[in-house]
């Protein structure tokens, strides 16, 4: 596997790059879909759970992952700024996708909680967008913003015909971001026209990243152990939307 960190324009903002080799025993996936990951953290940090191991566990589902760590904390995180990060990693992964054997037409993006909220920015406001998205506990709406390093737009507001579509996931009872969030975002797409999955989850809560043993302790992972299941029908979702399957 090749490992890399790209700076980008800003200080402080990085695209880590975790691309798998290639085998002449396996020249089908000469070129791979790629997933740029947004981690979660409230736009004051990136949070280390929902970053390398979620970019480990594509990298072994046969993508190609990038972990964007954008512009936080009061000040930098301010609106647009880190949707000109993201905007600029992803025409970096599409401007070297020969070289990073990636295909250029199967990039998605991934965003967990104010990490949502920049992936679905990037969906639906970007200058560059990607061919799908997956959002996981999303910030979405302008009143959660409340509890974040910035004020943020309503995202649902933004989408329109050029937006992706859509893989997202939840707990009903999350008590940091509210249901609503991703509810909206939903309904948003939905009268767009715009095709999407959505597993919400009964009990659960905020943060639960991959809901297994790399991300939590046992205990707590047997906890979240119904939750699980999101990211197999994530890959699945995405492999059916890149034609892999």
């Amino acid at each position: 596997m090749k490992f890399f960190v790209k700076q980008l324009s800003r200080e402080d903002v990085t695209l880590t790059a975790y691309i798998p080799d290639t085998s002449k025993e396996m020249p089908w996936r000469d070129k791979r879909p790629a997933m740029l990951i947004l981690p979660g953290g409230a736009y004051m940090f990136c949070s280390d759970r929902e970053a390398e191991p979620m970019a480990l566990a594509f990298a072994a589902k046969g993508y190609n992952a990038f972990v964007l760590r954008y512009s936080i904390g009061k000040g930098k995180a301010k609106f647009p700024a880190p949707l000109e990060d993201a905007e600029e990693a992803l025409a970096m992964i599409i401007e070297n996708a020969e070289e990073w054997h990636t295909d250029p037409e199967k990039i998605a993006a991934m965003g967990f909680s104010a990490g949502g909220h920049l992936c679905a920015a990037l969906c639906t406001m970007g200058k560059v967008r990607p061919a799908a998205s997956v959002l996981v506990y999303p910030c979405i709406l302008s009143s959660i913003g409340e509890i974040l390093a910035e004020p943020i737009p309503s995202v649902d507001e933004k989408v329109d015909e050029l937006t992706p579509p859509a893989f997202i996931t939840a707990a009903s009872t999350d008590d940091a971001v509210p249901i609503e969030n991703s509810l909206a975002y939903a309904t948003a797409l939905a009268k767009a026209g715009i095709n999407f999955e959505m597993h919400i989850y009964d009990p659960g809560y905020h943060g639960y990243s991959l809901a297994d043993k790399v991300v939590y302790n046992k205990e707590v992972a047997a906890d979240v152990e119904h939750i699980r299941p999101w990211f197999d029908n994530c890959i699945r979702w995405l492999d059916t939307k890149f034609d892999l399957i």
